[in-house]
């Protein structure tokens, strides 16, 4: 028994196995002898064996069964540099035919997946759809991709896709209508525009290439902040059966179960970083707080691109805060 649960641990290493054989065979005097049979060996190993065998120890894993696709990539650049040239027939034949049709279905599949989030967004005002990119980009991308690609479509989307108003329903709460963040970050919107176009004028004459990279970064820049200035009232803080999900926009964001709460107060008395007091807001003591939120257990709060932050006293600013407070106390009591 205690053999076959170490024998567990090592079952994701034997991919790597494979790889480190092929080159050992390619550097023996075993390839010199027979380099046509070994090429198409090798060739066969890397690129179907390998994926294979780790398909067989991830199927059961939280893993996304598209990681087989890089491991299935690298295993063509592994053969494209350890076999010689004239020894790369098998190897071009997958190049030329498989791989351009792999690249097809993938690019289709992640368009496909997109589209199902976009239309779902839109056809269920109820549904978040950063909460939908993160859950779409979790099936075909590892975890720290996933985030970081869902971070950068939601950015797109809550930008220059959505403009419709959502109605706030009886148990979610705005945090972004009486504070100066809209007008924070609408006047950095308005900085960015005008430094790019006096960048892009002085470096014109010098570099129209690098006068067109720098304003396409800026460009980038006022959209990423339009997307997260959007997201603030498209994301609303929004009370559930057993939960309650607290978020700033797509910035940051954590979902708390009623049981792990202590104590839920109104709360506008400034904080010392030295307290352990976390802000939900980024903009921290410059957009300020009314309510705190003291929890029995330590948990994270998920920031942009996946950071995250452990806390256990959260502040939080909410245009109305005695209403959250009663119906998440009322909440916890029932």
């Amino acid at each position: 028994m205690t053999y076959s649960i170490k024998l567990r641990r090592y079952l994701p290493l034997l991919p790597f196995v494979i790889p480190l054989l092929c080159i050992f065979v390619v550097n023996s005097s075993l390839f010199e002898d027979d380099p046509v049979s070994l090429s198409a060996a090798i060739t066969f190993d890397l690129i179907i064996s390998t994926p294979a065998l780790y398909f067989l120890t991830i199927r059961k894993s939280t893993i996304p069964k598209s990681t087989v696709v890089p491991v299935f990539i690298i295993g063509i650049v592994i053969a494209s540099i350890i076999l010689p040239s004239e020894h790369q027939y098998y190897l071009t034949l997958v190049k030329t035919w498989f791989l351009p049709i792999l690249e097809i279905s993938i690019i289709t599949y992640v368009i496909i997946s997109i589209r199902k989030a976009f239309k779902q967004a839109k056809s269920d005002n109820a549904v978040d759809f950063f909460t939908l990119a993160k859950e779409a980009s979790a099936k075909l991308f590892p975890k720290k991709l996933a985030i970081l690609f869902a971070t950068e479509l939601s950015v797109f989307y809550y930008g220059l896709m959505s403009w419709r108003h959502s109605v706030l329903k009886p148990n979610e709460y705005t945090y972004h209508k009486t504070t100066s963040t809209r007008m924070t970050l609408g006047v950095f919107i308005g900085l960015i525009i005008i430094e790019a176009v006096a960048v892009h004028l002085l470096l014109q004459s010098w570099s129209s290439i690098a006068a067109w990279i720098l304003t396409g970064i800026s460009i980038y820049g006022c959209l990423q902040i339009l997307g997260i200035l959007k997201s603030l009232s498209r994301r609303p803080i929004t009370i559930n059966k057993e939960v309650v999900t607290v978020r700033y926009g797509i910035m940051n964001e954590a979902t708390i179960a009623f049981e792990n709460i202590k104590h839920i107060t109104p709360f506008t008395q400034s904080v010392e970083k030295t307290d352990g007091y976390v802000h939900l807001s980024p903009f921290k003591d410059m957009e300020g707080h009314n309510v705190l939120v003291e929890l029995h257990e330590e948990m994270d709060l998920s920031g942009f691109y996946g950071i995250k932050k452990t806390f256990k006293k959260l502040l939080i600013y909410v245009d109305n805060p005695d209403q959250l407070i009663q119906n998440l106390n009322d909440n916890i009591v029932s």
